[in-house]
């Protein structure tokens, strides 16, 4: 509905300058507020079987290349040999490929900031390597329907790859290995999702990624779980794993009841020293720890 509602009113705008209608009427419309819908993307264990299963697959140096880069489908689909830099490491992601209607189209990648120069990896040079010399193949095998395309990957013929296709070889090979299925796109959430767990800037993933925003990045691509969520607030409970330099019964002020019922433990002894020092100590004004007893403070001034 929010689509709707922005084509509408994007087209009674236009009508509004050419003086065709009083008023935009759709901007008079209240939606609930987009809820965007939750993504899990795969576990790094995840990932790591998913690619262990394809690996006999024809395509997969392209499923290779999502899970590495975080590439979207059209932009792996639509990777022309003229892109892959061998000599100085490079992939250059320029174009994509995709179908609208029944038309099958190559056209510019999806937004200036998609426009981005990639490393070649290790991993990736492999799977590149290995599938030049398959496409070789090929074109020796289909020598009289060879279609040069130029692109990466390609059917039997040389002729572009159905995104439709990628797609039904992805579910197929998580259904054989009982793989978690996913969405394909959401492949990108997860290569997303690893440079996150990996400590990488967020701005050096929102430029791998292609994305236009970084908050578009960190709000929507990166993800956590429980596991990510443990080991962030276990480094800040590193911070005090040292005992000796929390506040203890040795540290509170002199004159204070060691059986007060102001509490016990570190909160209270916190509590106690830090009020002996701001608040308390026969100064003339109130206590500024409110929690403490009246009956244990020392100020002049009643509460």
């Amino acid at each position: 509905m929010q689509i709707i509602r922005g084509t509408l009113s994007a087209a009674l705008s236009r009508a509004l300058r050419e003086e065709l209608v009083m008023r935009n009427v759709a901007r008079l419309v209240e939606l609930p507020q987009w809820q965007p819908a939750t993504v899990l993307p795969w576990s790094a264990q995840e990932a790591k079987e998913f690619l262990d299963a394809a690996k006999d697959d024809p395509l997969y140096p392209a499923f290779a290349l999502l899970v590495l880069y975080g590439m979207r489908r059209g932009e792996v689909l639509g990777l022309r040999w003229r892109d892959v830099d061998f000599e100085r490491g490079l992939l250059y992601i320029r174009q994509q490929l995709g179908r609208v209607g029944k038309t099958l189209y190559q056209g510019p990648v999806k937004t200036k900031a998609g426009q981005r120069d990639l490393p070649v990896l290790a991993m990736a040079r492999i799977v590149l390597t290995a599938q030049r010399e398959r496409q070789r193949q090929y074109q020796v095998a289909e020598d009289a329907v060879w279609v040069d395309s130029g692109l990466v990957f390609t059917t039997n013929s040389g002729r572009p790859i159905e995104p439709r296709n990628l797609e039904r070889s992805f579910k197929r090979i998580c259904t054989q290995r009982d793989i978690r299925i996913i969405k394909i796109h959401h492949i990108r959430h997860t290569a997303a999702t690893f440079l996150k767990a990996q400590g990488v800037p967020a701005r050096d993933a929102q430029l791998i990624l292609g994305h236009s925003h970084i908050s578009i990045t960190q709000e929507i691509y990166q993800h956590d779980d429980m596991e990510t969520r443990t080991e962030a607030l276990a480094k800040v409970e590193r911070l005090f794993k040292d005992d000796s330099e929390w506040p203890t019964r040795r540290t509170l002020p002199s004159g204070l009841p060691s059986n007060s019922r102001q509490g016990s433990g570190f909160v209270q002894s916190y509590i106690s020293s830090v009020s002996g020092r701001i608040g308390c100590g026969g100064r003339t004004r109130t206590c500024d720890l409110v929690v403490m007893s009246h009956a244990s403070c020392r100020c002049s001034t009643p509460l």
